[in-house]
């Protein structure tokens, strides 16, 4: 049986665990265990630590991080973006990756929106050739908006690009009501 998985706020003493936690997702060889990287893409940095101090301290912002067994294997960021939730820096373990830590971390972040937030849609980017990625979303209940931005070149924050036709795509999702109920497979909130 599977340790229960175990859901909490970060800190910002939990800064350079999600910074690499991000990184070995998406960038650099390690991130190619698992099938959300981005190392063909991408070089340089996920997240910018600057970034993430001010995700991690700001208003109806909050870092979820999902644990086992003590260890951090996923975490996302979710915060209020206008009226709608923003959902983003989704990261799972990637040797963990394909046995359903994502699903509950997305779960877990669509419930904040609109329980402890009240809101009635999530909105999130993904870069549009990303086509494996956006069905996995779009499985999930999300839809491509056609909403296209473009990508922030020469920006550093945002890695060092390895082609020039990337773009982001903003998907989104109606949040709507959950019935009452425990979480899942023995998932816990702390």
């Amino acid at each position: 049986m599977t340790a229960p998985l175990h859901f909490r706020t970060a800190t910002l003493a939990d800064r350079d665990a999600i910074i690499a936690l991000v990184t070995s997702a998406y960038r650099g060889d390690a991130s190619r265990a698992g099938w959300t990287t981005e190392a063909d893409l991408l070089d340089g940095p996920r997240v910018a630590p600057e970034v993430l101090e001010h995700d991690l301290v700001r208003p109806r912002s909050r870092v979820v991080l999902a644990e086992r067994e003590g260890a951090l294997v996923a975490c996302a960021h979710v915060c209020d973006d206008a009226g709608a939730g923003y959902f983003g820096m989704f990261a799972v373990d990637p040797t963990r990756q394909g046995g359903g830590l994502g699903d509950a971390v997305l779960r877990e972040c669509e419930r904040v929106a609109r329980e402890d937030w009240q809101l009635s849609a999530m909105r999130m980017t993904v870069i549009d050739v990303r086509d494996e990625l956006i069905a996995w979303y779009e499985r999930r209940g999300y839809r491509r908006t056609g909403i296209k931005k473009p990508f922030p070149y020469g920006d550093a924050r945002f890695g060092h690009p390895k082609r020039a036709d990337l773009r982001f795509e903003v998907l989104e999702k109606a949040l709507v009501p959950a019935a009452p109920s425990s979480p899942p497979n023995g998932e816990q909130r702390r």
